[in-house]
């Protein structure tokens, strides 16, 4: 499943999900949580319910649902579980304790597991436990937006945008929470929508640090992220390089390409980076 760019797409507006099919991103993420006011928690499960029961499906589907511990997540999953989402987005999840409980609401359910795993104090202190747990773990991502509530901060970015320390931390954590796990870490939405210059910056940072794919919130996100996230030729090429030169020389520890010694951690990214071809 390639996950270079996941789209928001409010639960309660079927006809923005029907737009977004067509808008290039690798999945949706049909949600059923933040934009969705209380009022209409119930229409926007019989649209998502109703989207994913509709023939086809162009590209992978999730749903975020409510919080486990909130009281709706299990009529969220009644309503969508029949359309047989691709995969269920977990906000507010901390640990190894709340991926078990998904995993055992969504029974016979093939979809996978997208937790959100950075937005409550408790979560920060378990983002090691979520390798070995389910099968059904896709990847882990974080937000930084329910976190400053909780902990009583006054905001998560310095005046220029830049997340200070705390936030940081958080995002490193879920990078090597998710690597730990052996699943996919994808980078947090980047609120201005309108700084396509901006997103390209901090989508190739992402990509730069470990990142594989990144969430938006705007379809004008959608390419600039698809393109941060995508290998450039001369990468692939190197890559392939690497992964030959090791082919031809079985057992090296060490060698040599274009005038530089590659060892076993450069073959470990050349054979991720084709991976995710």
């Amino acid at each position: 499943m390639r996950l270079r760019s996941l789209l928001f797409v409010p639960g309660d507006r079927p006809e923005r999900m029907e737009k977004a099919l067509g808008l290039g991103a690798d999945a949706l993420i049909l949600d059923l949580e933040d934009s969705v006011s209380l009022e209409k928690k119930a229409e926007a499960r019989g649209a998502v319910a109703a989207f994913l029961a509709r023939p086809g499906r162009p590209v992978t589907l999730f749903v975020r649902i409510n919080p486990l511990d909130g009281g709706m997540a299990a009529d969220d999953l009644a309503a969508v579980l029949p359309g047989r989402p691709d995969g269920i987005v977990l906000p507010k999840a901390e640990g190894a304790a709340s991926l078990r409980g998904l995993d055992a609401l969504l029974g016979a359910s093939d979809a996978r597991i997208l937790p959100i795993a950075t937005e409550t104090p408790a979560a920060m202190f378990r983002l090691g436990e979520y390798g070995g747990v389910t099968e059904r773990l896709i990847g882990l991502t974080w937000g930084a937006e329910d976190l400053p509530a909780a902990i009583g901060a006054r905001s998560a970015r310095e005046a220029d945008g830049r997340y200070t320390e705390p936030y940081k931390l958080a995002r490193s954590l879920t990078l090597f929470g998710a690597a730990a796990a052996g699943v996919a870490p994808i980078e947090t939405v980047y609120p201005d929508f309108r700084d396509l210059d901006g997103l390209a910056r901090y989508a190739a940072d992402a990509a730069r640090d470990g990142f594989t794919g990144m969430m938006a919130i705007h379809p004008a996100q959608v390419a600039v992220i698809n393109a941060a996230f995508t290998p450039s030729d001369a990468d692939i090429a190197h890559a392939r390089a690497v992964v030959a030169a090791f082919a031809a020389s079985p057992g090296a520890g060490a060698l040599s390409l274009d005038g530089r010694m590659i060892d076993a951690p450069h073959l470990k990214q050349a054979e991720r980076l084709l991976g995710m071809l």
